[in-house]
This record gives C-alpha cells, structure tokens and sequence, in this order.
C-alpha cells in the first residue's frame, strides 16, 4: 500500500523527504488546487525528496479546458521540466463539453515519454465517470487520481470502487480529496484501492504535517 502527498511548496516537499510516503506530486498555488511550479522550485525539489517525484502541469485554477495560449504554454512546461530529473507528470484537459480532450492529452503524453503521466481530478468533472477512465487508459495514462466523481472521496468512494474493480488491471486508480488518516481505513476498505493521495495539511499553514502522514501511510498499510 502506497501513499502520494500533494506538495504545494519546498516545505511540504521537505516534509514528506522526512515521512514514509512513497511519492511526492509536486505543485503550485495550493488555493487554486495546483498549477505548474518553476523550473527552479522543481530542480530543489528534486534534490529535497529522493523518491518519484512527479509535476502538475496546469496553467492555472478553475475549469479544465484550456486555450490555445495556455495549451502551449502546458507543452513547454512539459519540456523544460522533463529534464530535471523528475519521474512523471500530472495533468488534464477536458473539451468544452466536459470529456477527455483525447488530441490534446495524447499529445502531452507522446511529449513527455518515456516519462509517466496521471490524469488528476478533472476526471471528476467529466460527464460520463467511467467512460473517462476508458478514455485515460487509451491515452497512455498510468495513474487516474480521484474522489469518485465527488467534490471529496467521502462521498465518492462507492464509484472508485467501482472504478478499480472495472479497471484496476489496466490502470493505478488512487483515491485522494479529503484522504486523511481518519478517515483512510473506511476508503481503503470500500474502495480495495493501493495508492492514495493527500496533501496532509491539517492547519492554515499549507504545509504537509508529518505525523498526519506517517499516521494515514501506517493505517493503510497495516488495515
């Protein structure tokens, strides 16, 4: 059982370089849900935290369907970070009638190979959950980060489980948004999951907490 933790500064990626988590995302702007770090905070990170490391690649907050402008810039993000040493990225871009953006992600993926790619939570704001998932797995994606196409996994647990019975053999379906380790053994049993995700912030600070993260990572390990 592996657990991934949202970093949305060099402080949470220090952190989690001290905690037992076996992946860090790392981000910016945690008040927007995560947009592209620099390429300079990424090359610290990378130096901070010794195991995967993986990138959001997102221009900005809000919806997930992109301009032209901003798909371009996502394209070059990909490309002056892939060579900082970093194992993957994350991202998603949906059309204007909220489906998988099948041109765009795969030209994001081809671009960023032989490196891995997640699609994030704009799985959640698709129209059809599971054709979404069919779609990802098609793309070349290798890890679909969701709350079951809820605004938090409490409430989206039942659709992840049915996510990783349908397709967990093609596809690592990790349950994140709202993961902590009270409420982790009650996930990991509905939805049989393997790989979580949290940000393991616990105050107004934005900063990962330690022992939050060494608490849920013992909670799914030993459930």
């Amino acid at each position: 059982m592996k657990l991934e933790v949202a970093c949305f500064n060099l402080e949470s990626v220090a952190v989690a370089a001290q905690s037992k988590a076996d992946r860090v995302e790392f981000c910016d702007e945690l008040n927007e849900g995560g947009t592209t770090p620099s390429k300079e905070a990424t090359i610290k990170s990378r130096a901070l935290f010794s195991k995967d490391l993986l990138v959001m690649i997102r221009p900005r907050g809000g919806n997930f369907n992109y301009s032209e402008t901003e798909f371009e810039a996502m394209k070059y993000s990909i490309i002056e970070l892939k060579n900082t040493g970093i194992d993957g990225f994350v991202f998603g871009i949906l059309t204007q009638d909220n489906t998988i953006d099948v041109q765009r992600n795969s030209e994001l993926v081809a671009l960023a190979r032989p490196l891995p790619c997640s699609f994030h939570r704009a799985i959640d704001h698709t129209n059809d959950y599971f054709q979404g998932i069919k779609t990802s797995i098609a793309i070349g994606f290798k890890t679909i980060l969701t709350s079951g196409h809820e605004s938090k996994i409490d409430l989206g647990s039942a659709a992840v489980q049915e996510a990783v019975l349908r397709f967990g053999n093609q596809i690592q379906i990790m349950p994140g948004g709202g993961l902590r380790s009270s409420n982790a053994l009650k996930i990991k049993e509905i939805t049989k999951a393997t790989y979580f995700h949290t940000s393991g912030i616990t105050d107004a600070t934005e900063i990962a907490n330690l022992t939050e993260i060494n608490a849920l990572k013992a909670v799914i390990a030993d459930a």
